[in-house]
């Protein structure tokens, strides 16, 4: 990636806030505040977005959200994720909080009703990628659709600081596709995690042969004769619901986030973002701003400096 054009990380934050929720709540560390809230999953949230930006260095930071579990996508497919069990108690006082948190930390955050995390930061990548180079950080393989020649995903690993970075030519050697052959693979196999079948009997090796071979979904139905007569028929039966995986696969790229990349500069954090802190308790955040720069001039008389932040 160049150092002369922007640098923007892209952070999933429900999927960060999701992942340092279920890391702690297996062993009941929910760290509750004064005020009886939970806030296990917004601190782990915010000190894995700032250990990112220290490890990937950008000049620029944004933070997309999900707004609500109803998409666009439930009125393509009832059953899209109808197979997810509602949030812990405990995680549920944790959306709006995180949301706040990274407000006041001074972040550019982007949510919208009825669209996913994923279709804003695929918009944000669209907007930018010409002209800036992006670091998407999440844990959701869905969007490695997205990479392209300046755009990078930073898939959670292990802890705060541990990932595995996909370019789009690590994609193309392991995965034998293009990032946007990926739809139309998902749109074979499916997603069980999101709920949609894709065509029923055509596995992960038929998907893969099919996509190298026509390129596409649209080809390999225009191609249908030149199947087996099995691939051919299961094709055939499951026809609407491949069209609708596909949809369903596809992340929207088209929502207007505006076009000015001031809003995500990094800000400088100060006294106002500390005292946000610590009245929601988030104190372990407090502690690794004493120590951690992210392009920002933190006055070292306003903190307690510690030796490792990440203990």
């Amino acid at each position: 990636m160049s150092t002369e054009r922007p640098h923007i990380l892209i952070v999933d934050g429900m999927a960060l806030l999701f992942r340092s929720f279920f890391a702690t709540a297996v062993r009941k560390q929910f760290q509750y505040n004064e005020d009886g809230i939970p806030t296990n999953g917004v601190q782990g949230f915010l000190r894995h977005t700032l250990t990112a930006a220290t490890l990937f260095q950008p000049t620029h930071l944004a933070v997309c959200w999900d707004m609500g579990a109803v998409t666009f996508r439930n009125d393509l497919y009832e059953g899209y994720k109808a197979n997810r069990p509602a949030p812990a108690p405990e995680l549920v006082p944790q959306f709006d909080m995180a949301r706040q948190a990274s407000e006041a930390m001074g972040w550019k955050n982007y949510g919208i009703e009825g669209m996913e995390a994923d279709d804003l930061i695929g918009s944000l990548v669209k907007t930018w990628k010409e002209d800036a180079d992006l670091t998407i950080v999440s844990g959701d393989k869905d969007l490695l659709q997205l990479l392209a020649p300046s755009v990078q995903i930073a898939l959670t690993k292990k802890g705060h600081s541990i990932y595995d970075v996909y370019t789009e030519t690590r994609f193309i050697e392991e995965y034998g596709m293009t990032p946007a052959q990926f739809i139309d693979y998902k749109a074979f196999i499916g997603d069980t995690s999101d709920g949609y079948p894709g065509v029923k009997g055509i596995g992960p090796k038929t998907a893969l042969k099919l996509i190298q071979t026509y390129g596409t979904a649209e080809k390999v139905v225009e191609s249908l004769d030149k199947l087996t007569s099995s691939e051919k028929n299961k094709i055939e039966e499951n026809l609407p619901m491949l069209h609708i995986s596909k949809e369903l696969a596809t992340i929207h790229c088209e929502v207007d986030l505006g076009n000015t990349l001031e809003p995500l500069e990094i800000p400088d954090y100060n006294e106002h973002t500390l005292n946000h802190l610590r009245a929601h308790g988030l104190n372990a955040v407090v502690k690794q701003l004493a120590t951690v720069e992210l392009n920002a001039k933190i006055r070292g008389d306003l903190y307690e400096r510690i030796a490792d932040p990440f203990k």
